[in-house]
């Protein structure tokens, strides 16, 4: 482990509306926490669109590629229902549907 491992990760808190007027603003504020671990509070969200999901799966893919920490938590459920519905399982541990 490097010592950026080591350390406790930043946290981010997400908008309540991850849409497509947030995308930009997640964006840098992701660019902006780029090279240490991270973690992503999505308890206040209400609503994900899929430019957010798009920017969300970019920066999953970005600390991988830098061996760095990216997770969400406290994923509220309309989050995880959010991420469900776009058939994302991948990010925030999201549960599959079953019917």
């Amino acid at each position: 482990m490097t010592p950026a491992q080591d350390l406790t990760p930043a946290t981010l808190v997400l908008a309540d509306s991850l849409d497509l007027t947030a995308a930009a603003p997640l964006t840098a504020e992701l660019l902006a926490a780029r090279g240490a671990a991270l973690s992503l509070d999505a308890s206040a969200v209400r609503r994900v669109g899929a430019q957010c999901l798009q920017v969300l799966l970019a920066g999953q893919a970005a600390w991988a590629a830098d061996g760095q920490t990216f997770d969400v938590i406290n994923p509220s459920p309309e989050f995880a229902d959010g991420l469900a519905q776009m058939g994302c399982f991948s990010l925030a541990g999201a549960p599959s549907v079953q019917d």
